[in-house]
């Protein structure tokens, strides 16, 4: 019984069924960084968030870049002053003083109110802000987010700073152990949120570049595919948005073998037939260009068509 339980062949199956174990806990593991989310125009969208070890990357980045330009600045600004022999060398640190406030403070805003909503450190890790209501990011949000950041960063350095007889000691590690729980306060919650986010109903999302959009809509651009997938309106018009936003993350993200079922299922559905030399994969994308056409075409009409089960003309 030993014997047969250590076959080579025995020993196979034992390994492809750890292997088959340890990427479902990988898969299992990463989903729970996923999160659903419906955009007020009906797409549903699976994001994926950061973890707190890429906020805390993004943030060193951005902390760096903010003291390379007030360091420049403030040596710019000295050798400037020693050239033109400038004696009042308070009012020049004056100056200083509140451009590096502006840039302490304003920093964050400027990048993340932008069209990217990100700062240079959370663009080099593939990070963004998005609302948590699918909607578009908002100014309010903006300054809301970063405003609390003074209370979460700022409080705990100032604290550290304190000096003085023991009761001032005893009031500054109090005042530590307080911010503390803001500065730490994204490590104990699920979705990484800091305290800004929770107030200004924000989250930090991964924004990895993908290009497969561009060439999930433009496929079918030789004159061969052309050709070969000639939809009829009909055809083309089986399925809706709902359906359009599935067919996109099939071709996103899943194997070939899910490919092959999804692609028999619009096989079966529209009646097409398998041409010669036809896969899967230029089926499907072929047949996302036709049923996008298909849609973007009833919206400038005003007719929206929500999924396949909608018969409404």
């Amino acid at each position: 019984m030993s014997a047969q339980a250590t076959t080579p062949e025995m020993q196979v199956h034992i390994e492809a069924a750890r292997r088959r174990r340890a990427r479902m806990a990988e898969a299992q593991r990463l989903n729970k960084m996923v999160r659903v989310l419906v955009t007020p125009e009906g797409a549903q969208l699976h994001l994926k968030l950061a973890t707190a070890a890429e906020r805390a990357g993004a943030f060193a980045i951005d902390v760096a870049i903010q003291w390379a330009i007030v360091g420049g600045t403030l040596l710019g600004l000295s050798f400037a002053v020693s050239s033109m022999g400038f004696q009042n060398w308070n009012i020049a640190f004056a100056f200083w003083l509140v451009f590096y406030f502006f840039v302490r403070n304003f920093y964050y805003i400027f990048f993340e109110i932008g069209r990217k909503a990100a700062t240079p450190g959370k663009r080099a890790l593939g990070l963004r802000v998005a609302s948590r209501d699918g909607g578009r990011l908002t100014a309010n949000a903006v300054l809301a987010r970063n405003f609390t950041r003074e209370i979460e960063v700022g409080l705990p350095i100032q604290f550290l700073l304190m000096g003085g007889d023991q009761l001032s000691a005893w009031m500054a590690l109090f005042g530590l152990l307080w911010s503390g729980v803001f500065l730490f306060f994204p490590v104990f919650n699920k979705d990484k949120l800091r305290v800004g986010d929770l107030i200004a109903g924000t989250w930090v999302i991964k924004a990895p570049k993908a290009q497969l959009m561009g060439d999930i809509a433009q496929v079918s651009a030789d004159a061969p595919r052309n050709a070969m997938f000639a939809f009829t309106p009909a055809q083309a018009d089986a399925y809706g948005i709902h359906e359009l936003h599935v067919l996109e993350d099939v071709l996103r993200q899943s194997t070939a073998d899910i490919k092959r079922q999804v692609a028999e299922r619009i096989r079966t559905k529209i009646g097409w037939t398998v041409q010669t030399g036809e896969t899967d994969l230029a089926f499907l994308e072929a047949y996302y260009a036709a049923l996008r056409r298909s849609l973007e075409q009833r919206m400038l009409m005003g007719d929206r068509k929500t999924d396949k089960f909608d018969v409404r003309r």
